[in-house]
């Protein structure tokens, strides 16, 4: 199968084409956003079960900029050795790490922050409120000092996440963007938020090291998401995540005959446009309809998520061809959300 075969990004061997995505594990961290003994295990277990690249969950770069107040964080050098136990134990078993880096931006909740701030203020929201430049510039650089502490802390990489409707993809979107100061205006602009912080880390850290970005497809349409995509490359990133654009996005329609969903669809799409590296992502579920992807070109990787996370052996019973243990799609949502071993099929 083509998604066994190694690929190189930025001189880093991958052993396969295998990717965990960066899946938060609700309730594992504290208030102070540090490593526990549960997440340790977990993404040592995921490595265990021969996964190519592994990305740990969106970890915050700024304690007010936070999802919920128990999220990993790496605002600060006393996360870097719960983050090291973490990276020391993946690396055992000869898979390649990197971490989400994340800011929530108007989307912090109440019970993290009492504003939210963003590009601009959101006129649904009474919390929201819209940011200096200077606040920007200070964002900026909590982001490039955030990937230098993943450096130092053994991550082969990090990935910007700019998708799901949070900081990055805010700034990067015309329907949520109203800026009039340089961070604002044509999507040029909108995007340098994200120009600067990949320049400040390639300062900062050897030329080997991977920034990826887990951009929106559709930013907020899909015509949008492919000019960030050309951005972004040309900004020198090393691979593109391609996912969704949270509430703001406009999902595209799926050509009859396409057997996968609007958010692989999207991957497909801007891969036709970039050499960058693509990560498809999002119920692909079987080693069938990964192979499938990186067989014909659509992508380059695949990440598979819950049915990883209900069966860690994966990618070894994939290339053995043994049953896999996949997820069950839980109604009205998956039950991780409430805490992963709420999970039905959780071992």
């Amino acid at each position: 199968m083509k998604i066994f075969e190694p690929i190189i990004i930025n001189g880093n061997t991958i052993k396969n084409r295998i990717v965990l995505p960066p899946i938060v594990n609700f309730g594992w961290s504290n208030d102070k956003g540090m490593v526990s003994q549960k997440h340790i295990v977990h993404y040592e277990r995921i490595a265990q079960g021969g996964t190519g690249l592994i990305t740990v969950e969106a970890t915050c770069v700024h304690p007010e900029g936070r999802i919920f107040n128990y999220q990993l964080g790496i605002w600060d050098d006393y996360h870097i050795e719960g983050l090291k136990r973490i990276t020391d134990g993946v690396k055992r078993h000869g898979a390649r790490i990197v971490i989400q880096l994340h800011h929530a931006g108007l989307l912090t909740r109440k019970a993290v922050a009492e504003k939210a701030f963003g590009p601009s203020v959101d006129p649904e929201n009474a919390r929201s409120n819209e940011m200096t430049t200077e606040q920007v510039r200070d964002l900026e650089q909590r982001f490039i000092d955030a990937a230098y502490r993943a450096y130092r802390a053994g991550f082969d990489g990090i990935e910007l996440h700019g998708a799901h409707g949070y900081l990055l993809n805010q700034f990067a979107s015309s329907v949520i963007n109203c800026r009039t100061d340089e961070y604002g205006g044509r999507l040029q602009n909108r995007m340098l938020l994200a120009k600067n912080i990949i320049k400040g880390i390639k300062h900062l850290v050897p030329k080997d090291f991977i920034i990826g970005y887990r951009m929106a497809g559709c930013s907020p349409t899909l015509n949008d998401g492919i000019e960030i995509a050309k951005i972004l490359e040309n900004a020198g990133v090393h691979y593109l995540h391609v996912s969704h654009g949270g509430e703001k996005g406009i999902n595209p329609v799926v050509p009859d005959g396409f057997p996968f969903n609007h958010i692989v669809y999207m991957g497909t799409e801007v891969k036709k446009h970039v050499n960058t590296p693509i990560i498809a992502v999002n119920q692909i579920k079987s080693a069938e309809r990964a192979n499938m992807l990186v067989k014909n070109g659509f992508a380059d990787m695949v990440a598979i998520g819950r049915d990883m996370l209900t069966d860690p052996d994966w990618a070894i019973k994939a290339q053995k061809g043994e049953p896999i243990n996949l997820c069950i799609d839980c109604k009205p949502r998956c039950k991780r959300y409430t805490k992963p071993e709420s999970c039905p099929l959780w071992i």
